[in-house]
């Protein structure tokens, strides 16, 4: 691709297609915005490995073709997550489509132990969290949310709006 010696080919194409790779992603996330590798969905978790094992691609080819070919597909996946980003912001269907539902798994200082079961997030597990947010009593807990991305969200304090709770599912004990 870059020149005859073996080793110097070698060298020029892990460096050099790996930097035209990496200024090709930067230049779809100047565009598509900072939204591109963000983990609201698992729409965007799947975009973010695939981008990587495309630049992975890119970086490890051996002729232009297929080189270009992983560029279009990267910008592909931008174009799609655009497009999908766009149709959920609009249409309340697609959104439930596409996106799982957040689901409590503590409510009010108790440990909903069906949810736990439906979610395979281990009781040690919601203990880790609960410690990582500084609660010091259970009591204190209004909710833990299994959010859509797969983080845990604790609420703890006297009070808990509803609204933070709206869209959520509460899986019966």
């Amino acid at each position: 691709m870059f020149s005859a010696s073996p080793t110097i080919d070698l060298l020029f194409r892990g460096i050099l297609l790996t930097v035209m790779a990496m200024v090709w992603v930067v230049l779809l996330v100047r565009i598509n915005g900072l939204r591109s590798f963000s983990k609201m969905t698992n729409f965007d978790f799947v975009m973010t490995v695939a981008v990587g094992s495309l630049l992975a691609s890119a970086s490890q080819t051996t002729n232009w073709t297929a080189f270009i070919q992983a560029m279009i597909a990267m910008a592909a996946l931008f174009i799609v997550q655009s497009v999908t980003a766009k149709l959920r912001r609009k249409s309340d269907k697609i959104e439930a489509i596409m996106q799982n539902t957040p689901i409590i798994l503590m409510r009010n200082g108790e440990v909903i132990d069906s949810a736990l079961e439906e979610t395979r997030v281990a009781r040690s597990d919601l203990l880790a969290k609960l410690r990582e947010a500084n609660v010091l009593n259970l009591n204190e807990v209004r909710a833990v949310v299994l959010e859509t991305t797969g983080d845990i969200s604790v609420l703890h304090g006297e009070h808990c709006s509803e609204a933070l709770l709206k869209g959520t599912k509460s899986v019966k004990s």
